[in-house]
């Protein structure tokens, strides 16, 4: 597959690190794909699809093609590879969505899929820090319910997002537990669902340098999480 250029349309600030790309084109997905965005003479990285109409990405700058994304300005152009990976594949119709840090992007679309369709949709999104949640009002615009979660306590319940699952699971179970974010985050939600008996569906981060299966960077579990995943089923 080759590079498509798109032209950047929009910026918005999310966070003080995170900022949401905008482009003029839409492109067929499905939540929890994602496609590589590539600058010429810089690098070429993999991002989750925050929406595909039209094309858009929550991009955090922690390292040097990151942080290179959030100096262009509206009319630069990047170059499109993807989209990559399996998606989410809503079962059900009562869901629990969880994104721990900026696992939450993907899950954005896919709660307004699960809404369109006149779903349940609860939603835990976690942080450190109140000032590192990323999309809750978006979240709660789309039409969901969302529980917070920072560790330090400054928004929401203090703890983590397990906290609030926990409680979920114990007093009204879903169809289907979906997720993305830190592996230990997920981890522990796949042990926690499997306990009550509730399919999850976890999108696993790795680092995708090929994106189809073929450089073996991105290995989990003796799985290739770009052609394999990266969401994985389980229970």
């Amino acid at each position: 597959m080759l590079p498509r250029p798109l032209r950047l349309a929009a910026v918005r600030d999310e966070n003080a690190r995170t900022r949401t790309f905008i482009f003029d084109a839409a492109i067929d997905a499905a939540p929890g794909q994602f496609a590589m965005l590539w600058l010429p003479g810089l690098d070429e990285k993999p991002f989750s699809l925050l929406d595909t109409d039209p094309v858009s990405f929550a991009i955090a700058a922690v390292g040097p093609f990151t942080r290179a994304l959030h100096r262009l300005s509206v009319g630069d152009t990047v170059w499109l590879r993807g989209p990559f990976g399996t998606p989410f594949a809503l079962t059900g119709d009562d869901h629990v969505l969880v994104g721990g840090g900026y696992g939450v992007a993907p899950l954005l679309l896919l709660a307004r899929q699960a809404l369109a369709k006149g779903n349940r949709v609860r939603t835990v999104i976690g942080a450190r820090t109140a000032g590192e949640l990323l999309l809750v009002d978006a979240t709660r615009a789309a039409g969901a319910t969302v529980a917070v979660t920072t560790e330090d306590g400054s928004a929401g319940d203090r703890g983590r997002v397990t906290d609030v699952v926990g409680r979920w699971l114990a007093d009204d179970r879903p169809a289907t537990l979906y997720a993305c974010g830190p592996h230990g985050m997920l981890a522990a939600l796949r042990d926690q669902a499997g306990s009550a008996g509730v399919p999850s569906q976890l999108s696993w981060e790795a680092y995708m340098r090929c994106g189809i299966g073929i450089c073996g960077s991105c290995e989990h579990d003796g799985m290739l999480l770009c052609a394999d995943g990266p969401v994985l089923c389980a229970g």
